[in-house]
């Protein structure tokens, strides 16, 4: 059984799931590209079910940093590792589900716009390496 999240722990998931979209679709930026990307990017999150659609639909908005790549990778990564462990803890089966759900959004945001750059397949190795230290 799940236990439920704190409002400092939703945050942290949120933190994960909405800055690896940003990561993407910072890695090849484009003004037409950021209206297909949200889309696509909201459509893969809210197909997320239980603990972490509660998390990722609830609550503020994470702030993130937006000086550079390099200072939002600092505050994201991490955060996808803490998240997965906040769910170890709390709610085990929804480890993969929140794994899934960041990687098919970063995935669909991706292929949004003119299918996946370069930058954009190594920011996504980024977020699935945060993912797969945190197992």
């Amino acid at each position: 059984m799940a236990e439920r999240l704190t409002a400092e722990e939703r945050l942290t998931l949120k933190t994960g799931a909405f800055g690896a979209v940003f990561l993407v679709s910072n890695a090849d930026p484009g003004v037409v590209a950021v209206f297909r990307e949200s889309f696509a990017a909201s459509g893969a999150l809210t197909d997320a079910s239980g603990v972490v659609k509660e998390a990722l639909t609830t609550g503020p908005l994470p702030r993130l940093p937006r000086d550079s790549t390099l200072e939002i990778e600092s505050v994201v990564l991490p955060a996808l590792g803490r998240a997965l462990e906040i769910l170890r803890e709390k709610s085990p089966a929804d480890v993969a589900a929140y794994r899934d759900v960041v990687l098919a959004a970063a995935d669909r945001v991706a292929r949004a716009h003119r299918g996946v750059a370069p930058e954009e397949a190594a920011v996504i190795g980024r977020i699935r390496d945060a993912l797969a230290e945190a197992t």
